[in-house]
């Protein structure tokens, strides 16, 4: 291989490398969003609007046990959307997609109605044939008291 061919590939390498790290901030940003919007239904108490964001597929822990399917898990949830407030909330704080952006992870904090973070969320967001973004796993769990260490 010549240097000049070397070099031109080199150079499309890189301009690739270029755009695919922009189509990842992309495909980031548009999760986040997705996240964003999700939670959003919880704060407008818009089940309807909960349920679209979940794919058919979608599993939902709760403890242990799993609701299995979107009718399944929009069923669980429905007591959560009962009343004028919500019982708490949540908002993104870590998004990764793969390379391939088929699939993304996002997690952060959850609050109860008084702001103290009760919990941490973690799903697995599935970019759908049309580009849309849907949840097909959700699992939280408690926050964390951890004592720090007497080394730290």
């Amino acid at each position: 291989m010549t240097l000049k061919k070397l070099l031109t590939s080199f150079i499309a390498l890189l301009a690739f490398a270029g755009v695919a790290a922009a189509d990842q901030a992309t495909l980031t940003q548009q999760v986040r969003e997705a996240e964003q919007a999700f939670a959003a239904t919880m704060a407008a108490r818009d089940h309807d609007a909960f349920t679209r964001h979940l794919a058919q597929d979608a599993i939902f822990f709760d403890g242990e046990k799993a609701a299995r399917g979107k009718a399944a898990v929009a069923a669980a949830w429905k007591a959560y959307f009962d009343g004028p407030n919500p019982p708490f909330s949540w908002t993104p704080e870590n998004v990764e997609v793969l390379d391939s952006g088929a699939l993304a992870y996002s997690s952060g904090p959850v609050f109860d109605p008084k702001g103290k973070r009760v919990g941490t969320f973690n799903s697995v967001w599935r970019r759908e044939a049309d580009g849309t973004w849907r949840v097909v796993f959700d699992k939280g769990c408690s926050a964390c008291e951890c004592k720090k260490s007497q080394s730290q």
